[in-house]
């Protein structure tokens, strides 16, 4: 006997997120599936499927498979096609989820838009750029990497101007700017202070979106929604209505402009969310998506349109059912609206109507999630909203009018609190809070003994008032022993500890030294057993949290000498090219190939930088001697496994600089590298930061030792912050951040000091002969 034929399949990728809209839509989703017979497997991050049980709870299957890295979601559906449980359909409902969704689509040879289209669009300057050469009109847009070169765009373009992330959500960051003098408090805004970042010229006209769906590859326009913004510097939507209340030629020329717009950027599947303005000069085209939109649209459609299912919609013609969806709908005969709340900034102390507001009629859904006790932030992006209306009403008019009728009548009582622009004063113990995510390589890394293909992105922030008061930043590897989960746990409690007991030893004396309670309370913690990256990361917060206060860069507040340009070396890892351009190349070694790759080098003009990261025995050191001697290496690095061979190896090159890099963590390693090599490459996330690291180097200094500043793969804010050691080494390794950001390779760059705390790296042109290093 046969067995029984498995139900067709909806993967659903990316689940839902954890705020309540996200949820109700991914429900909604499944749900919508379920109604047509399939059988629902949702993938999430693991944290987040624990978070959303009711997500869990509406689908037949969840695994833990992180959207954010789409190979690797593609690859696990095949693998599960492979084994004969092959979905039917691939769909996703969160933004962040949508390269993943194409890119296994497209492994499995399923209904779905082009990955490369979906990159375009998720990419904001990337999809400007194919509307304006479509014949679209787009503001100007740069993508920028430091704020000189901001600056730089402001000056060469008419304002205002608006910053905001290359790649994000829900208007967090996205800050207008009138002139200069507004970029740093736009630049401090940006979620990731590291990454690039747009400006772009601001528009000047109504806000709409286009909600749709493509059917049989085409794109149907179901409504225009008109948006409600509170007023900038910010630009978070406080309201909607759909369908907008347009003139019928403005309506149908909108739609057309959206379509045309949406078959040009080569998108044929799904939903669709479009953003535009309406401008004296026409329409201008905004962000586009290929999801439902936010602010509860999901809702306001079928009130809208009777009878519709947005997503059973694009499941009936993924599966070549009949979808009864003309080419041109007509204007919806009713309408919706949305409205959130937005109390004043501070504590809560009671709230007053919303009993009535949730039971009225007309309201199809409502929630509050504020009560007595808790705290409502300042209004900067979406995920700062408490709560919201949605109603139903006979006209346009009529809904706005009732939904800003029904947010008004909710009374909150709200206790003052102290400003959140106001300036970190040290006297409330900070929030801590700690992230994780995966992240790919730019490029795969490879050296002697492993290839690296990812790594965890940890970003600890100390939170005052909402606001961003110190930020330490690191990736880990497990390659090289490193957890990220682990050392995140420990980053977490260590930084819990040492919030109090490092602000009651600031508070207990006027002029008291701010480094000094933190350095005592670390050598504490690595004498407790804490690992050398959580102390890192939890050093990173604190000391860019002191210098804040002290109004100075951190290397000021050390006493360290002026970084000046940080020139780096050129890191070749295993089996890729080398350039022969006169850059400083630090050459990884340590394979089967090191002599033809010694001998290709034989006659090269630039410093050379050789690190066989102990991958030599004593046979390898006496046939690759003659080829060493004669090319006399500026540096050779970590080149045997036994330190017995030292001396020789020291005797045997003269006028190279040997130095230890692995293994060397603590003061004792670095005293035993700097008596039996003559030098040491130091490494904040092998010592823990720059307190430590800095005492191995001054003691390297006093002994006339080789010195070196290395690293892992890192962020660019990790590298900022060692490259404030720079002035006291000889050879800056530097340049990992150059395979875990979007930053291209350089052969030098500068610290941006201008602002307090943690400096920014700076990619200034290097300085004509004669001329000082720009900074």
């Amino acid at each position: 006997m046969s067995a029984a034929p498995h139900p067709r399949e909806l993967l659903l990728i990316g689940g839902g997120g954890e705020m309540t809209l996200s949820v109700d839509v991914a429900v909604q989703a499944l749900e919508q599936a379920r109604a047509r017979g399939l059988r629902t497997h949702v993938t999430n991050r693991a944290y987040t499927l624990a978070a959303t049980p009711a997500v869990t709870a509406a689908a037949d299957t969840a695994t833990a498979v992180d959207f954010a890295r789409p190979g690797d979601t593609a690859d696990w559906a095949a693998g599960r096609a492979a084994d004969g449980e092959r979905p039917a359909l691939v769909f996703g409902v969160r933004e962040m989820a949508q390269e993943a969704v194409a890119a296994t689509a497209h492994a499995l040879e399923l209904p779905g838009n082009p990955p490369a289209a979906v990159r375009r669009i998720r990419t904001k300057d990337a999809c400007r750029a194919a509307l304006a050469a479509a014949g679209f009109r787009q503001p100007a847009v740069r993508v920028c990497r430091d704020a000189s070169e901001a600056r730089a765009f402001l000056a060469a373009t008419a304002g205002p101007w608006v910053v905001k992330p290359r790649d994000g959500a829900d208007s967090a960051g996205v800050r207008k700017v009138t002139g200069p003098d507004d970029l740093p408090a736009a630049l401090a805004q940006l979620p990731d202070r590291e990454a690039p970042f747009l400006v772009e010229e601001f528009v000047d006209g109504g806000e709409f979106s286009v909600e749709g769906v493509f059917v049989g590859g085409s794109p149907r326009v179901l409504a225009v929604t008109a948006k409600e913004k509170l007023p900038p510097p910010y630009f978070v939507e406080i309201g909607h209505v759909l369908p907008a209340d347009l003139p019928e030629e403005t309506r149908r020329s909108v739609e057309e402009t959206v379509t045309a717009a949406l078959t040009a950027l080569e998108l044929r599947f799904g939903l669709f969310h479009v953003e535009l303005w309406l401008t004296a000069e026409g329409i201008v085209l905004g962000e586009v998506h290929v999801r439902i939109g936010g602010g509860w649209i999901h809702r306001m459609l079928p009130h809208v349109r009777p009878g519709l299912e947005l997503y059973g919609t694009v499941y009936d013609d993924a599966l070549g059912l009949p979808v009864d969806l003309p080419a041109r709908l007509p204007a919806p005969e009713r309408a919706a609206a949305a409205r959130y709340f937005a109390p004043p900034e501070g504590r809560v102390t009671a709230v007053s109507g919303w009993d009535a507001v949730r039971t009225h009629p007309a309201v199809l859904h409502a929630e509050l999630r504020v009560g007595p006790g808790d705290v409502v932030p300042g209004f900067r992006s979406g995920g700062d909203r408490v709560g919201a209306v949605v109603v139903g009403a006979a006209t346009p008019a009529e809904a706005r009018e009732l939904a800003r009728e029904l947010v008004a009548s909710v009374r909150f009582t709200v206790e003052p609190m102290e400003p959140v622009d106001a300036v970190d004063t040290g006297d409330d113990v900070p929030e801590v809070r700690v992230d994780l995510e995966p992240r790919p390589l730019t490029s795969s890394f490879r050296i002697s003994h492993m290839t690296i293909e990812t790594v965890d992105h940890l970003r600890l922030r100390l939170l005052q008032g909402g606001r961003t008061v110190g930020e330490g930043e690191i990736t880990a590897d497990s390659g090289y022993g490193q957890d990220g989960p682990a050392i995140a746990a420990e980053a977490e409690a260590l930084a819990h500890t040492l919030a109090a007991a490092c602000d009651d030893a600031h508070h207990g004396a006027d002029g008291a030294d701010p480094v000094a309670p933190l350095r005592a309370a670390l050598e504490k913690a690595a004498a407790d057993g804490v690992g050398a990256p959580a102390r890192m990361l939890v050093e990173m917060a604190f000391l860019d949290r002191a210098a804040r206060r002290a109004g100075v860069p951190v290397w000021r507040l050390l006493g360290l000498p002026e970084p000046g340009r940080v020139r780096l070396l050129h890191t070749v890892p295993i089996g890729e090219d080398i350039p022969l351009d006169g850059r400083p190349l630090k050459i990884k070694l340590g394979g089967a190939d090191d002599e033809q790759i010694l001998r290709s080098l034989l006659g090269v003009p630039a410093p050379l930088i050789l690190d066989a990261n102990r991958g030599w025995d004593r046979q390898d050191w006496e046939r690759l001697r003659p080829l060493l001697a004669e090319l006399a290496p500026a540096v050779l690095e970590d080149p045997v496994r036994d330190p017995a061979l030292l001396p020789a190896i020291r005797a045997a090159l003269p006028g190279t600089a040997v130095v230890l890099d692995e293994g060397i963590a603590t003061a004792g390693d670095a005293a035993f590298a700097v008596g039996t090599a003559g030098g040491l490459n130091v490494k904040l996330m092998r010592f823990g930061g720059i307190l430590p690291a800095l005492d191995a180097l001054t003691d390297a200094t006093e002994k006339g030792a080789a010195r070196m500043l290395g690293c892992f793969l890192e962020p660019p804010r990790a590298i900022a912050y060692a490259a404030q050691l720079a002035g006291l080494c000889d050879w800056s390794d530097l340049d990992g951040h150059f395979w875990v950001s979007e930053d291209r390779p350089v052969p030098s760059y500068g610290l941006d000091s201008d602002a307090p705390g943690i400096p920014r790296i700076a990619y200034t042109p290097e300085p004509a002969r004669g001329e000082a290093p720009a900074i």
